[in-house]
This record gives C-alpha cells, sequence and structure tokens, in this order.
C-alpha cells in the first residue's frame, strides 16, 4: 500500500521550508482587534494552505488555475484587512505562476497577478501613503520576474531531462548497431574459414581409404581452425584491417577447396586505397567468395581491379548458374552497407554466371607545388 506524502517527494523539503512565510500573515490574524477577525484570518490562513498543497500536488494547468485565483484572493483580503505587507505573499503565487506549462495558462495568470498587484498598490497608496509603496515596489518588480525566470528554469530542467532520455536512447542503438558490426564482422570474417572447414570434411569422407590424403586434409583442417581462432582474436581486439591482396590469397584458398579455378587481373597498383578502403572490398571480396563456393555450382571465378580516374573498380565473375535478380541475403545485403561506409556502391549482374561490380571512389591526393 502507497504511505500517504503531503508533497512529492521530488520537491524535498523545500514546500515545508516555504511555510516559514506564513507566520507574518498569523502574527497579524493573531493581534486582530476582532475575535471575528481572528476567526476570518485562521480560515483564510487554512484556505491558503490548502491551495498551497493543492498546487504541488497537481499535474494540470487548468486545475492550478483555479487555485491561483484563490490564492490570489486570499492575499488581496489579508492585505486590504489585515496588513499592507502581507502582500508579500504574492511570492507564493508568482513562484507557482512560473510552473504553467502551456503559454496561454502562463499569459493569462501572469496578467491577472499583475492586476491585482497594481490594484493593491494603489489601495496602499490612498490609504497609507507613498512611503509603504516605495517599500513594497522593489519587491513586487521581484514578484513580477520571477515567473518567467521560474518558467525558464523548469523550461532547461525539462530540455535537460529530455536529454538525458535521449543519450540513453542513443547509448541503447549504439549498442545494438554493435551487436549487429559485431555479427556482421564474425559472418563476413568466419563464413569463408568455417566453409573451408566444411569442404575440407567433404574430402576427409571421400578419401577415407587413402590414409595419406587423409593427414593432408586433416592438415589443411587444423590450419584453417587456427586461423579462425586468429580471426575472432581481431575480432575481440577491435579487428586490424587486411588488405585486398591478404584477402585474394584468402580467396584463392577457399576456392581452390570448393573445386573453383581462380583468375586475378589487376591494372595498376592497390596503393591508393585508404586501410578501410582496403578492409571493406577486402570484406566484400571475402563474402563475394563464399558465395560462390555456397551457391554458384561454378568452375572459374575472374577478379578483375581497375583503378580508373577517381574511382577504383573491382569486378568478381563466376560462371555458374546464376542468381534471382531480386535474391538478394544477409550477405549481399552486409556488403552494401559495408560500401556504403565509404561511398562506394555495388552492382549485380546476373546471366551466364554472377557478376559483382564494385566501385569505390578515390580520394585525389592533391600535391605541394614548391616554386
Amino acid at each position: 500500500m502507497k504511505s500517504f506524502e503531503l508533497f512529492p517527494k521530488r520537491f524535498g523539503v523545500t514546500p515545508y521550508i516555504f511555510l516559514v512565510y506564513l507566520f507574518m500573515p498569523l502574527f497579524h490574524v493573531i493581534h486582530s482587534e476582532k475575535q471575528s477577525m481572528a476567526v476570518m484570518g485562521y480560515g483564510l490562513l487554512l484556505l491558503f494552505l490548502v491551495t498551497y498543497w493543492a498546487i504541488y500536488n497537481s499535474k494540470l494547468d487548468t486545475n492550478n488555475g483555479w487555485w491561483l485565483t484563490i490564492q490570489m484572493a486570499v492575499i488581496v483580503i489579508f492585505t486590504v484587512f489585515y496588513s499592507p505587507y502581507n502582500l508579500l505573499l504574492g511570492f507564493f503565487t508568482s513562484n507557482f505562476i512560473g510552473w504553467f506549462a502551456g503559454e496561454k495558462h502562463f499569459k493569462w495568470a501572469v496578467n491577472l497577478f499583475i492586476a491585482i498587484l497594481v490594484l493593491c498598490l494603489g489601495w496602499i497608496y490612498i490609504q497609507n501613503g507613498l512611503s509603504i509603496v516605495l517599500f513594497l515596489l522593489p519587491f513586487l518588480v521581484v514578484m513580477i520576474m520571477s515567473p518567467f525566470g521560474i518558467r525558464h528554469m523548469n523550461e532547461r530542467m525539462d530540455l535537460e531531462q529530455r536529454l538525458d532520455v535521449a543519450n540513453e536512447q542513443i547509448k541503447t542503438l549504439i549498442k545494438q548497431e554493435e551487436r549487429v558490426r559485431i555479427a556482421r564482422d564474425l559472418h563476413d570474417t568466419l563464413g569463408h574459414t568455417l566453409s573451408l572447414i566444411t569442404l575440407q570434411s567433404q574430402v576427409i569422407q571421400r578419401v577415407a581409404s587413402y590414409p595419406d590424403k587423409v593427414g593432408v586434409a586433416a592438415l589443411e583442417i587444423e590450419t584453417a581452425s587456427r586461423s579462425a581462432l586468429s580471426q575472432v582474436r581481431e575480432l575481440v581486439s577491435d579487428m586490424r584491417y587486411r588488405t585486398i591482396e591478404e584477402e585474394l590469397a584468402h580467396a584463392d584458398q577457399i576456392l581452390t577447396a570448393g573445386g573453383v579455378k581462380l583468375q586475378v587481373h589487376m591494372a595498376g597498383g592497390l596503393s591508393e586505397l585508404s586501410p578501410l578502403q582496403h578492409h571493406i572490398v577486402g570484406l566484400c571480396l571475402r563474402e563475394a567468395s563464399t558465395n560462390i563456393v555456397k551457391h554458384s555450382n561454378a568452375a572459374n571465378c575472374t577478379v578483375q581491379i581497375d583503378m580508373g580516374q577517381g574511382v577504383s573498380t573491382m569486378r568478381i565473375c563466376d560462371d555458374g548458374r546464376g542468381m534471382a535478380p531480386a535474391k538478394r541475403g544477409n550477405g549481399l545485403r552486409g556488403m552494401e552497407e559495408r560500401l556504403a561506409l565509404i561511398e562506394g556502391n555495388l552492382a549485380i549482374e546476373s546471366g551466364n554466371g554472377t557478376c559483382l561490380l564494385i566501385a569505390i571512389p578515390l580520394v585525389v591526393k592533391s600535391e605541394e607545388v614548391i616554386v
């Protein structure tokens, strides 16, 4: 069962401390000359406390508007019938006006509050003279300015809370993206090695009656598994960049194990590519070679690399059975996502086999001219 709270915990002890300012009207009520005035004063103080409690526990601007109207009326009665200094109770009201979230309610409350302060000040001038008016005037200016300052402070606090929520959402999205990245890296990095181990295991089954061949195939499986372990360690250490030349060697290994002959044609060097471009294009090559072994039934694969003006292209073609135009699995989508990081793109041609065309822009390095 929820325990009763006089004021919400989020406000701390502040609501209790502010009640100290009620001692001034209480003093005037206690020293009232007429008993009827004292009774009315105690009733007004009780009504003021009710409005004070209700505003702290209300979350609707409409409800607060009614409670503040009653509170202003109580302040006017205390000022007119008890003491002009009771007008300083308006600090309570000015604080609460700043809590209005809606612009319409805020402007209405501020205008009403200013009108009441001006009327009370005029009455005090008529009844008590200019000296008290001059004494109260600085306090009234602070009262009028307080709602704007408090509202601005509340808006900043609300903005900070929303920023905190947004930051938490961003952290969650970053974690989700990191999981996707790790899954993609595991797929791209280990997929071809595990495929190679599978192919070599099938070879062992076919040559089970030839101990020498079994030994060679088992050694190749051991080598591939050690390579997979090394790749996992690289992923844990945030991976190092691999070059296209290294990935070509890996592609030759897995394609040969799958019975596919690889031919590489390279026009120009790869020095113009950045390490990140090497790494991403190499992962695309790894994915392509794995798909060729798994799905193409190809006998030959050709990799053509050209370094043109402002763009580098890699064409990976096989003579297999091709693929359906609309059929794109996680591997191809992962390739497109990775290439997007370096402003590259992927095109697919399927007819007598399948061709993947990878194009990435080259960064033009300006040469320093010495005169």
